[in-house]
């Protein structure tokens, strides 16, 4: 192990002098096109039943616009590392951008479901490399010292675009069309490319490595490609097609097993291997994929569970429940350059030990939850759950980092990014498994507590009944309409109840992160340390 300069913007960066172009023209612009990618990630949601109308599509045909989207931004993550190594990191990253802004502006354009799919499949692998190609980017062009700050600006756009996606997308299409959710990425696109192709350089050590013969890894990006799309798509599926009691499911999941596992024996003995599996020997990098999966599981398990909760169980519409989540979206966009600051102070293991701690505590405090809250007690939960996740975030990407050779920086943000990606499609997949499974568990159980016998139900069902013929109904309708009303009441409570054990699991697994931080190690005084 052995000190090294900090890594820094181009050879200015390397060689330890200014770099030519402000570091953070570079950070705002790599920003916009990965604010632009995330946001399709959610944006698209609330549009389906409109998108579905519009093509004469079926509810359950439509959500192949999200799956496939999905499943190609997870093959592509970790393997973007590997392209850039291969044609240049600034090339494939404008090459992503120019895929990903003619396929959102074709996909406005399809005229049915199969060429609308089409293209969301080629946007989806034009923006799933833009994540990975950001991050490395500003590792590269910000010293150690600043690069909390600079994660501080990318962690913005990828925590507050889902945050308010569904919100925007809502107000597109009831406003204008559900088509305007693709065009709007088009001019956001070409600003982009105009200026990437002006201020973003690649590094020395990136260009020799471009320009050396590099051995194309045809079976490794088969197996990883058919590997992670089989699994992206039974996480996506799973719980509509009831799991393991599905054929589809389990011919899927043997696929993704195997694809996945031979994956891992290939690319550990390649030359040029598409994902660099030796980096999980460095320890803290290999914490930090781990915490950043609890970090897509926690953050997209609640991103569904609270507007679920408020327009299932509420009445609220989908605007409405999608603005009770802006406050914290908002909340974590000024907290992050605070916790970029004062990681210049302070290590990450102090940070992260408090981020862990306080989202525990608030998804904790979301097992109050009751049938009778209003729009501001949701807003203040996710407000408060938003200052935990804020230190979290920008800290586990700067510990990534930090005992890695600049060289790796682009293998190093595919993984991180897909460990994010893979987490999140678990924590929705989990949570909505739980939530049928937990509300089937306490429907039942209730239900054994209504006993025909009992004084109680006979006294509550006759003062419903009553309450029906006072308002023109006869007995027997009255008699009717009093069961219907029980089993209702019965039925939100189970699922309020259902609501309150998936919160109680998230806090639990966030609570359960605190003893990994201590895993991480601690920098050395003076800046960077890196491993060669």
């Amino acid at each position: 192990m052995s000190a090294s300069p900090p890594a820094g913007g181009g050879s200015a960066a390397a060689s330890g002098a200014e770099p030519a172009v402000n570091p953070w023209l570079i950070a705002i612009t790599v920003t916009l096109a990965t604010f632009m990618e995330v946001l399709d990630t959610s944006i698209a949601n609330v549009a389906l039943p409109h998108i579905a109308g519009s093509l004469s599509a079926g509810q359950d045909e439509s959500t192949w616009v999200l799956t496939s989207y999905l499943v190609s931004n997870a093959i592509i993550l970790p393997m973007s590392g590997w392209f850039s190594n291969l044609i240049g990191r600034k090339r494939f990253y404008m090459t992503c951008v120019l895929v990903f802004t003619l396929s959102s502006f074709f996909c406005g354009l399809a005229p049915n479901l199969g060429m609308l799919i089409f293209f969301r499949v080629l946007q989806g692998l034009g923006g799933g490399g833009l994540q990975p190609s950001e991050q490395a980017i500003l590792a590269d062009t910000f010293p150690a010292a600043k690069r909390g700050l600079a994660f501080a600006v990318y962690g913005m756009a990828v925590v507050l675009a889902p945050a308010i996606g569904p919100t925007l997308g809502g107000w597109i299409t009831d406003n204008y069309s559900w088509r305007w959710i693709f065009y709007v990425n088009v001019p956001v696109g070409i600003l982009s490319i105009l200026l990437t192709s002006r201020l973003v350089s690649d590094p020395p050590h990136l260009k020799r490595r471009a320009a050396s013969s590099m051995r194309m890894d045809y079976v490794g990006l088969g197996l990883l490609s058919l590997g992670l799309g089989a699994l992206q798509m039974v996480l996506d599926k799973g719980q509509r097609d009831d799991w393991f009691e599905s054929r589809f499911i389990v011919t899927l999941s043997t696929i993704s097993a195997i694809a996945l596992v031979a994956a891992i024996f290939w690319e550990w003995n390649h030359t040029d291997p598409i994902i660099d599996l030796r980096l999980f020997r460095e320890r803290t990098f290999a914490v930090s994929n781990a915490m950043m999966f609890a970090v897509g599981f926690a953050l997209l398990g609640t991103t569904l569970l609270l507007p679920l909760f408020s327009q299932t169980l509420l009445g609220y519409t989908a605007k409405e429940a999608g603005l009770s989540l802006m406050p914290g979206g908002f909340f974590i966009m000024i907290l992050m350059p605070l916790v970029g600051f004062l990681l210049g102070r302070f290590q990450p293991r102090s940070l992260l030990l408090f981020g862990w701690a306080w989202t525990s505590f608030a998804l904790f405090r979301m097992t109050n939850f009751d049938l009778s809250m209003d729009f501001r007690s949701i807003a203040l939960a996710r407000f408060i759950q938003a200052a935990g996740l804020a230190f979290l975030f920008v800290p586990i990407n700067t510990a990534a980092y930090a005992f890695l050779p600049r060289e790796k920086n682009n293998a190093a943000s595919g993984l991180i990014n897909l460990a994010r990606n893979i987490g999140g499609s678990v924590g929705i997949s989990f949570v909505t498994t739980m939530l049928d499974r937990r509300t089937q568990f306490h429907l039942s159980r209730l239900a054994s507590h209504l006993s025909p016998g009992s004084v109680r139900m006979q006294s509550a069902m006759h003062g419903m009944s009553q309450t029906f013929v006072t308002r023109g109904s006869s007995a027997a309708q009255a008699a009717q309409q009093a069961q219907k009303m029980l089993e209702t009441l019965v039925g939100r409570q189970a699922a309020m109840l259902s609501y309150i054990d998936n919160f109680k699991i998230l806090a639990i697994s966030a609570a359960c992160m605190v003893p990994l931080v201590l895993f991480l190690k601690k920098p050395k005084a003076g800046g960077e340390v890196h491993v060669h």
